[in-house]
């Protein structure tokens, strides 16, 4: 028998030590890659173009603080319930849409849905359009504007009997600028008692 001149390497047994040894180095490298990432690449601009100019800052939506809502509450005051906004009429400057109603103690006093809008030299924004009027008495629920669509689910009364605590009417409706006004659109099968 002769003797080998190397001496037995640990590495060449492969014992279950050894492949737990070798898996946890491998998870080891993977998890630390995940967190180490490439730097952005960068590229020479041309010189050609060395003024650029800045991007235009995007206006602020019209708050409604302040705002003379059409509204008559008499002594309680009026409150903004819900408001959201977006770009209604394609010009570049968000609009605020407004769900207000008096902020009555007692019963469900009807949403009045109001468009705000505020010129870029102007101190204030003002109401441009009515979409839905209080006295026609009705609760706005499911209020959302988003692509210059102003949605919205309107609870109401089949008549004047309908005690104000309890609408019977359920209506999903619509608005859209059409370049003069807001165009009021109600899906088929919309209506519910």
């Amino acid at each position: 028998m002769q003797q080998s001149v190397v001496p037995e390497l640990a590495h060449t047994d492969t014992r279950p030590m050894h492949w737990l040894a070798t898996a946890t180095a491998v998870a080891g490298v993977v998890a630390l890659s995940s967190f180490i990432q490439p730097g952005s690449a960068k590229a020479a601009q041309p010189a050609a173009n060395s003024d650029p100019k800045p991007a235009a800052a995007a206006a602020a939506p019209p708050g409604t603080t302040g705002v003379d809502f059409p509204l008559d509450c008499g002594p309680v005051k009026e409150k903004v319930v819900k408001k959201a906004t977006g770009d209604l009429d394609g010009d570049g400057r968000p609009e605020t849409v407004a769900v207000v109603h008096c902020d009555s103690a007692m019963g469900t006093p009807p949403d009045g849905v109001y468009v705000l809008t505020q010129a870029a030299d102007a101190t204030a924004p003002r109401v441009v359009a009515t979409l839905v009027d209080p006295k026609d008495r009705f609760t706005v629920t499911d209020f959302t504007v988003a692509a210059g669509t102003v949605t919205a689910t309107l609870l109401g009364y089949s008549s004047d009997d309908v005690p104000s605590c309890c609408p019977d009417v359920k209506t999903a409706a619509k608005w859209r600028w059409n370049g003069h006004a807001f165009v009021r659109s109600t899906p088929v099968a919309a209506h519910s008692v």
